[in-house]
């Protein structure tokens, strides 16, 4: 069983996290009640290890019904998983245009679309790809309980989002609409999503006072304001933070240096001027974009690369996963690390479940779920969306009875 480590602090809140890694396996963590020294659990993992699945990018659709996991691997497949079981929903091909093999063109980045952007059925779902070298896909897929009932839809929208480097990050705005793409030699750039169009291109910043000039390399991106596509943060592999607005200018209003290794991920807070920071060397950090002020570092540094930052739509803790193989979960306020699970890969991506329900376990001490039990299913949408095994009533019952029938013989 993977290692998990206590960490004295205040009680780590009930969650439900997945993971990725480099053997492409899918890792499924839960923290349940809030009893003090609660720790953070694997309950769940799914497929085998192999090191051609492994998982490059993840996407989460993140609902109450039958939400779904996302998963790009290093051999073009893109796996669309039930985050309730981990059954294989759907299994779309990377097919380039050039007849490159996804192997020399990795996919770096991937986004399940909540919003129907097809019209031909109301169970049909859409998913973004970006490969390295800017090759862009938006295709359409019938919802299905297995990938043999899945129907994709013949309808394709691809294009080149650059003529020469390689895309290194994407992302795609609250709203769906617009969507940016960077990388090493690649400036930033915004597209509209429902033109396919570029609408916003950024512009290199001046030499330096030693007439240095900073070559183009960015690392992660993510949209500042969940209600504004206008404004992003961007970190670069010259481990500086800069934050664009669109509609002001096509260079950096704001650009300041983040200790000395390369910016990793970039996540944004729900209150819309705090970003969170996630370096090579394993510094993790929140920053008020706003004044470039750092608020401060997290406490217990992590032992290598971070990759991935998640911060929880409801919850006050965002996580951390990299190469150390740990996944970590810290408090927002307090900057303490609040529980750490060692998942024993290198960690590629981590992902929150924010309508994990915890009902059923509160005032009970957590359990992790059996791995090999799989739920029954029905043919109805409700049993998909069964997240826990309910035990029966009539457990209790007839154990008290079998007590009573003994404790009768015996006084016979």
């Amino acid at each position: 069983m993977p290692r998990t480590t206590k960490v004295e602090s205040p009680c780590c809140p009930p969650f439900r996290a997945l993971t990725t890694d480099v053997l492409g396996l899918i890792k499924v963590i839960e923290t349940r009640g809030e009893q003090s020294g609660a720790a953070a659990k694997v309950v769940e993992r799914w497929g085998d290890p192999d090191s051609s699945k492994s998982v490059l990018s993840a996407s989460i659709l993140d609902r109450e019904k039958d939400p779904l996991l996302g998963v790009a691997r290093k051999s073009g497949l893109i796996d669309v998983i039930s985050v309730i079981n981990g059954d294989l929903r759907h299994s779309i091909p990377n097919v380039c245009q050039d007849g490159t093999r996804p192997e020399d063109d990795p996919i770096i980045g991937l986004h399940l679309f909540k919003k129907q952007r097809s019209e031909s059925s109301t169970r049909s779902r859409t998913s973004l790809t970006c490969t390295t070298k800017g090759y862009v896909r938006i295709e359409s897929f019938e919802e299905s309980k297995s990938p043999a009932d899945s129907i994709c839809d013949p309808s394709l929208t691809s294009w080149s989002v650059c003529g020469s480097g390689n895309i290194l990050c994407s992302n795609v705005e609250e709203n769906e609409n617009y969507a940016l793409f960077g990388g090493k030699g690649v400036e930033v750039n915004v597209w509209d999503l429902q033109k396919c169009t570029k609408i916003w291109t950024a512009k290199s910043p001046p030499r330096n006072s030693l007439d240095i000039f900073t070559p183009t390399w960015f690392t992660s991106t993510t949209f500042f304001s969940k209600d504004d596509h206008r404004k992003f943060v961007a970190g670069t592999n010259c481990h500086q933070v800069r934050l664009y607005d669109i509609s002001a200018q096509r260079r950096p209003v704001m650009s300041f240096d983040f200790r000395e290794t390369p910016i990793k991920a970039v996540v944004e807070d729900l209150d819309g001027h705090t970003v969170y920071i996630g370096n090579g060397s394993g510094d993790l950090a929140s920053v008020d974009i706003r004044t470039g002020k750092l608020l401060g570092c997290f406490i217990g540094k992590c032992s290598g690369s971070i990759r991935s930052l998640a911060r929880h739509p409801e919850l006050p803790i965002i996580a951390s996963c990299g190469l150390d193989s740990y996944l970590r979960i810290w408090d927002i306020h307090s900057r303490q690390l609040l529980s750490a699970v060692f998942l024993k890969q290198h960690l590629t991506n981590v992902v929150f479940d924010s309508h994990f329900c915890t009902q059923d376990a509160a005032g009970s001490a957590p359990v992790p779920l059996d791995v090999n039990e799989v739920p029954c299913q029905d043919e109805d949408d409700e049993a998909m969306t069964t997240k826990r095994k309910k035990t029966s009533k009539g457990h209790g019952d007839s154990r008290s009875k079998k007590k009573k029938s003994r404790k009768a013989s015996k006084e016979d």
